[in-house]
C-alpha cells in the first residue's frame, strides 16, 4: 500500500430511485476514501445498499448526490460514454455469475476481454502465463467453461478481469456460488491480485467470514454505512 493520493474518494454519495410518487433511498450519505493497492470488503444484508454502491463505483449509474472521484476524476459529473470509457481504461469486474461465453475456450474468454477493453495495447501472454499460474489454470486454458468446474470457471473470470491491468477491480459475491474450498481459493487469488500486481479490490460479501481476509471491512444497513473496520486476516 501506497502513501498517495486516494484512488478513491466518496464524498456524501447517495442515490434515490422513484417509482410514481414513491421515493426509495437505496443510499445515503456514503462518505470514504480507499488507498491504491487496497483490499475492501462491503457487507451488509439484502438491501442494505452495498450493490447500489457497487453499481456507483463501478459508473454502472450516476448517484442522486455527492462525488466520487476514481484516480482524481469526478466521475459523478460524467456522462455515460465517459462513464464507459473510465470503466475499461480502469475497472475490472468479477461477478457471483461468472459470465463466460459457452462456445470458447478459458484462454479467448480472457483475450477477448482484452479486446473489448480496447486499451490500445497488444495482449499481454506472459501477464496471461502469470495469471494462469498464480490461478492454477495452466492446462486448462484450452478448454470451454463446460469442460470446467465451477472453481475453475470462477478463476477464469478472474484472469478476464485483470488481464487489462485495471486498477480497480470490483467482486460482487465471487465466491457465492462456490463450496468452501473454492471461495477460499478465489479470496486468496483476490487478496494475491492485490498485494503482487498492486490493484485495488473493492469486494461485496454477504458472508462475514469471507469479508475477514480483506485490509478493511465496511459495513451497511439501510443504505448507509455504520462501521469501517479492519479485517482479522489484513496483517498475514
Amino acid at each position: 500500500m501506497t502513501t498517495s493520493s486516494p484512488i478513491i474518494e466518496a464524498s456524501h454519495l447517495g442515490k434515490t430511485y422513484r417509482s410514481g410518487k414513491l421515493e426509495v433511498a437505496a443510499l445515503r450519505d456514503a462518505t470514504f476514501s480507499v488507498e491504491r493497492g487496497e483490499f475492501v470488503a462491503i457487507v451488509g444484508p439484502s438491501g442494505s445498499g452495498k450493490s447500489t454502491l457497487f453499481y456507483i463505483l463501478g459508473g454502472l449509474t450516476a448517484p442522486t448526490s455527492g462525488t466520487l472521484r476514481i484516480q482524481g476524476q469526478d466521475i459523478s459529473k460524467l456522462s455515460d460514454p465517459e462513464r464507459t470509457r473510465l470503466r475499461r481504461a480502469h475497472i475490472g469486474f468479477i461477478f457471483q455469475r461468472f459470465n463466460l461465453l459457452p462456445t470458447i475456450s478459458a484462454y479467448d474468454n480472457i483475450e477477448l476481454a482484452h479486446t473489448i477493453a480496447a486499451t490500445g495495447k497488444p495482449f499481454d501472454k506472459s501477464l496471461l502465463n502469470h495469471l494462469a499460474e498464480l490461478l492454477s489454470l495452466e492446462d486448462r486454458l484450452d478448454h470451454r467453461p463446460n469442460e470446467l468446474s465451477g472453481g475453475q470457471q470462477q478463476r477464469v473470470a478472474i484472469a478476464r478481469a485483470l488481464i487489462t491491468r485495471p486498477a480497480i477491480v470490483l467482486a460482487d459475491e465471487p465466491t457465492g456460488n462456490l463450496d468452501s474450498e473454492n471461495s477460499e481459493r478465489v479470496l486468496q487469488m483476490l487478496r494475491s491480485s492485490s498485494r503482487e500486481l498492486k490493484q485495488t479490490v473493492m469486494m461485496i460479501t454477504h458472508n462475514p467470514e469471507a469479508a475477514q481476509i480483506a485490509d478493511r471491512i465496511i459495513t451497511m444497513r439501510d443504505g448507509l454505512i455504520t462501521g469501517i473496520t479492519a479485517g482479522s486476516r489484513c496483517k498475514e
